[in-house]
């Protein structure tokens, strides 16, 4: 049944799973914070939806697809990154700032929206591998 999948079409329902998982991690995240920033509920909409391309994509590949999904994914690219910078932000405000590696433990997770960052390159790897 597997012989002759390509490699891309692997990667892209392993990034539709990564999206679906990396969902329900962050909605338990914000939602213990009462998404008491707007920011917070732009990875909780948009990474079902990127879930749903992906697996949708190592299927079938209409053009619109194709390109929706490339948006998506250097969206996702630039939204990881600024997610980042604002719970780097949030571990700087905690008491102690950087200079507390409790600050890491406790605080926002500053890697969390960097692997949103990494699946959805992953995801444009997977879309111009051939």
């Amino acid at each position: 049944m597997w012989e002759g999948w390509p490699i891309e079409r692997v990667l892209l329902i392993f990034v539709g799973l990564a999206f679906a998982l990396i969902f329900i991690q962050v909605t338990m995240f914000h939602s213990r914070q009462n998404f008491r920033h707007w920011a917070m509920w732009v990875p909780v909409i948009e990474t079902p939806v990127f879930a749903v391309l992906a697996i949708a994509l190592a299927f079938t590949q209409p053009m619109w697809l194709l390109w929706t999904f490339t948006i998506l994914m250097w969206v996702g690219v630039a939204g990881g990154l600024y997610g980042a910078s604002l719970h780097a932000a949030g571990v700087r405000q905690r008491v102690g700032g950087f200079s507390q590696s409790q600050n890491f433990l406790v605080g926002p997770p500053i890697i969390l929206p960097l692997l949103i960052s990494a699946m959805s390159g992953l995801g444009l790897l997977a879309l111009y591998w051939g």
